[in-house]
């Protein structure tokens, strides 16, 4: 069972910021997911919104922003149960893979869309291109919610991993679960992570179309609920709380 820690523990630490990254090595997590977006001079940072107002002291769409302003933002301290450094920004994709390429860790990087809902198919290539360049693509897989993106991916990747993320709404819009599970499915090496409601509700489905080892659940984050899923035949479960994950293991 892999432990993967949501935006590297996001009920923890401020999410998706270097100060969490570090703190989610320390638990021992198999595995940590974060967002990546472009800015206006196509520099990838790692942040979950398409704009800087959520998670940062300041405003704006990032795809609007150069990267000097966005990598210069002070991230919300407050974000997290222990809080993080004050005077912590935004941190750069290269500044996240430096810290991760001496470890183990695998790398579940989301590719996000901007503001206006999309991806440019060159964005994808570049961020292609720094996995590659960083020494850390072997133990990689690009995530989305959007299954175009996913493709995209394994066109500009072939032997690359690349992982679904699936809840109602997205189902929905893909023509319900049994239509979601089809296109995953017919997508090489694709793991499909699937929200814990839709994922109890549709568990025989699910299985019999993708089979544990490629089946994921998200997010679990009570103790309760961390010890279920856990005894499931699934690849991995993505948690906020990857401490209590890490106990409930050992």
């Amino acid at each position: 069972m892999i432990i993967v820690g949501h935006r590297g523990a996001r009920n923890l630490w401020p999410e998706n910021s270097l100060s969490g990254f570090r703190r989610l090595l320390a638990t021992g997590a198999d595995a940590v997911e974060f967002d990546v977006h472009e800015t206006k001079d196509q520099v990838p940072v790692v942040i979950h919104d398409p704009t800087l107002d959520r998670t940062t002291q300041s405003t704006g769409a990032i795809r609007d922003l150069d990267a000097s302003l966005v990598l210069a933002t002070p991230l919300r301290p407050g974000q997290g149960e222990q809080g993080g450094p004050a005077g912590e920004c935004v941190p750069s994709l290269d500044e996240v893979l430096a810290l991760f390429k001496p470890t183990q860790m695998e790398l579940h990087v989301e590719i996000k869309t901007n503001a206006a809902g999309e991806v440019a198919p060159a964005a994808i290539q570049r961020l292609v291109k720094k996995l590659h360049d960083a020494g850390v693509a072997d133990r990689s897989i690009l995530t989305c919610f959007v299954p175009q993106v996913l493709e995209q991916v394994t066109q500009a990747w072939p032997q690359g991993r690349v992982l679904a993320s699936l809840d109602h709404r997205s189902a929905e819009m893909l023509g319900g679960i049994g239509a979601a599970l089809a296109r995953y499915a017919a997508i090489p090496n694709c793991l499909v992570a699937v929200q814990k409601a839709l994922l109890e509700a549709t568990w025989n489905q699910c299985m019999a179309v993708l089979g544990g080892q490629r089946l994921g659940v998200w997010v679990i984050n009570e103790p309760d609920e961390i010890r279920h899923w856990m005894q499931m035949p699934i690849r991995q479960i993505t948690t906020d709380r990857p401490d209590l994950a890490m106990a409930a293991r050992g």
